[in-house]
């Protein structure tokens, strides 16, 4: 496994981020993968949602992954980017009332999985599938709610 986190000093303690990563990739099979986390305010992501997907708000993480296909894959990947808005991250943190620690965890678990091929967006199923996992994940490292 290996990642990059960029946190543009938005934040600091991330270390129980690289459980997280580690969790979801080896659940997934996917322990020999690249990818980085990047940290960025509210300008950045909305400017990067503007871009990409033509939404013109602050979302919590945007997700850019290089393999584009439905086949999982294994072996070495090189799985892409995740995009997180940490003071979007800490308000939704306040509004669903947990930690920060779990919002963020939750996230990058998340964004992980969308580069890994699920996709809630356009798939009512695979989004309960994705949702169930997230909190399975989540679970086994005893980041709850």
């Amino acid at each position: 496994m290996n990642y990059e986190i960029v946190d543009n000093n938005l934040y600091k303690d991330y270390d129980y981020l690289n459980d997280v990563i580690k969790t979801t990739l080896e659940h997934e099979n996917a322990s020999d993968a690249y990818l980085s986390v990047i940290f960025v305010d509210n300008d950045e992501i909305q400017e990067i949602n503007r871009t990409y997907r033509n939404i013109d708000r602050v979302t919590d993480v945007i997700s850019f992954a290089l393999e584009d296909n439905d086949e999982k894959l294994v072996g070495d990947r090189i799985l892409g980017d995740i995009y997180l808005c940490i003071p979007r991250m800490k308000e939704q943190a306040k509004e669903y009332n947990h930690s920060e620690k779990r919002e963020l965890s939750f996230l990058v678990c998340h964004g992980l999985l969308h580069l890994l091929g699920y996709d809630h967006v356009n798939n009512k199923e695979e989004e309960k599938v994705m949702f169930d996992l997230q909190d399975e994940i989540l679970d086994s490292l005893n980041i709850t709610r």
